[in-house]
């Protein structure tokens, strides 16, 4: 879909999942996880409640510990803890549902904060990044504000900026929109669009169909916390291979 965005097969993965399972107690919500995304790719991850799409995103980068199998980014094994582990969720940006910014700390300063405590930049520096990304998201104007200054579309906004300003190798994206007014909704998924055809590569879990036909690279459709159908989106959306997929669509396309 994105013009130049997959790579030769020979290259390294940006993101491997081998084998991967999960339990939350007696509930079983990642089975045997095989996924391989290549470095500017877009993988969208779609399916009913409960299927594990958050579960899947979040192991990426250990928010979610996983029982058994391998997870690597870039060629590199996920660390277990430590200063590892610290660094790679520095090469991993995520942006969640709710906008997790530092309420007491301006939008300037949400941004920069990461850069200069975890990248070790000096805070001019910081700031030259941080009012560049913040105009990349058409929020510089408001760089002197507090979040709860803010509506809801813009602090997501800052939210990706503040991950793009560890300069991450990928981008993960939780339900990035559903916790926005549908107004709200395209300013946050048209930054998600442009980051796409800068070839980032991105994992994300959403509800926006029409995005997911868009932006998308691959479709996952998630169900019982398998991964049940891996196609390009046109594919996917006219003729999906499994039952499960065609009644989920049935359901959700002719709202």
């Amino acid at each position: 879909m994105t013009a130049g965005s997959t790579p030769s097969t020979s290259a390294q993965p940006m993101i491997s999942m081998h084998d991967v399972d999960k339990h939350f107690g007696a509930l079983h919500v990642l089975k045997n996880i095989q996924l391989e995304v290549p470095a500017g790719q877009v993988v969208i991850v779609i399916g009913p409640s409960g299927s594990g799409k958050s579960t899947l995103c979040r192991t990426i980068n250990r928010l979610e510990s996983i029982d058994s199998g391998r997870i690597a980014i870039d060629g590199i094994p996920l660390p277990e803890e430590g200063k590892g582990l610290a660094q790679l969720r520095a090469d991993v940006g995520m942006v969640f549902q709710s906008f997790n910014l530092f309420a007491h700390r301006t939008i300037l300063q949400n941004v920069t904060l990461g850069p200069t405590k975890v990248r070790k930049m000096n805070k001019t520096e910081a700031d030259e990044l941080a009012i560049s990304l913040l105009k990349r998201v058409g929020i510089e104007a408001q760089k002197d504000k507090l979040p709860a200054q803010l509506s809801g579309g813009q602090q997501q906004r800052v939210a990706i900026a503040r991950a793009l300003a560890m300069k991450p190798k990928v981008m993960l994206f939780d339900e990035p929109t559903s916790a926005l007014d549908p107004e709200m909704v395209n300013e946050v998924l048209d930054v998600m669009v442009s980051l796409a055809k800068e070839g980032m590569t991105m994992v994300v879990v959403t509800h926006e169909m029409g995005f997911a036909r868009k932006a998308g690279d691959r479709v996952l459709f998630m169900a019982d916390g398998e991964i049940v159908e891996d196609a390009p989106p046109e594919q996917f959306f006219t003729n999906p291979t499994s039952n499960r997929a065609k009644d989920f669509l049935s359901k959700i396309l002719t709202h």
